[in-house]
């Protein structure tokens, strides 16, 4: 794992396309969400920009906004095949083709896995982050998936090719239903499984900005933060409205193994533009995964100067 903060940035993608590889049902997608990702379409060949606040050695910084894209750098995310209703029970299943067409099957590790798989609704309800299987002969990833609301969704799989650097590639699937699009407001206080969450910090468009999510459990401070994917917790930041694409890992070194921390994880995090993010923390504490969401305002820079 890199132990420098690593912040990689990815614009938003052609909705139209996507939707013409699916039949699965009505399309509810924020006329705003829908004009944006047309917009990021046509901004790059590739698709994919990189913002990276470290000094390490992915420290380039590529200023020029992109789209998600299906392909970058030679290689495309393959049709996601998915249960097509609420409720029903089946797999999501995909795969990373190479510029030949081929199924890529031989990945690097990146924070303790392959592959991450970011699946989120275009309202930014329903995220999930979650670590897909490989079938090496078919190059296929796959797990369990049953839907649990309607909806459009952006499934993003996270990975670098050995010897290549780490992108990250979209699709959009539909699922079949009505939906009651979520209404987002300014949240810094989340609740999880008998955990509080409080987001300290602030956004401002294009600045570095320093965040620091404090965990506790019955009004103590929880300093029994265990490593999960190789640090003390993994946050990914989506801009509302397009779902840019923001990835962010803690301050300080990778912990040792059987090593705790908290109840602060600080992080690093840069928002191109001003406009509302959503936030979601996941952490490990006696084993067990934590999920917590929070939305926070990036100003524009003059606003704070």
């Amino acid at each position: 794992m890199n132990t420098a903060t690593r912040l990689s940035l990815y614009g938003a993608g052609l909705v139209a396309a996507f939707a013409a590889a699916f039949g699965l049902g009505a399309v509810a997608v924020p006329e705003k969400a829908v004009s944006a990702w047309n917009e990021g379409a046509e901004m790059s060949e590739h698709g994919e920009t990189h913002v990276d606040v470290s000094s390490g050695a992915h420290g380039e910084a590529h200023s020029t906004p992109a789209g998600l894209a299906l392909s970058v750098g030679g290689y495309a995310l393959a049709p996601v095949e998915a249960p097509g209703a609420i409720g029903e029970a089946g797999e999501l299943r995909f795969r990373i083709l190479d510029e030949s067409g081929h199924p890529l099957t031989d990945y690097a590790t990146e924070h303790g896995k392959e592959l991450h798989l970011i699946v989120v609704r275009a309202d930014g309800a329903q995220f999930r982050h979650v670590h897909p299987e490989l079938d090496t002969a078919s190059g296929t990833w796959s797990l369990p998936w049953t839907w649990e609301a309607a909806g459009t969704y952006r499934v993003y799989a996270d990975f670098a090719a050995r010897g290549a650097e780490g992108i990250t590639l979209s699709r959009t699937v539909q699922v079949a239903g009505d939906v009651t699009p979520a209404v987002t407001e300014v949240r810094t206080t989340a609740e999880t499984d008998g955990c509080i969450v409080r987001l300290e910090g602030e956004l401002v468009a294009g600045a570095a900005a320093d965040l620091t999510l404090e965990v506790s459990r019955n009004g103590a401070p929880v300093t029994t933060l265990e490593p999960y994917l190789g640090a003390f917790g993994h946050l990914v930041a989506l801009r509302e409205g397009d779902l840019a694409y923001l990835h962010v890992h803690p301050e300080g070194a990778e912990p040792a193994a059987g090593e705790t921390g908290g109840p602060a994880i600080r992080f690093a995090a840069t928002a191109p533009t001003a406009g509302r993010y959503l936030l979601y923390l996941d952490f490990q504490v006696d084993g067990e995964v934590h999920a917590a969401a929070f939305a926070l305002d990036a100003t524009a820079r003059g606003e704070h100067e």
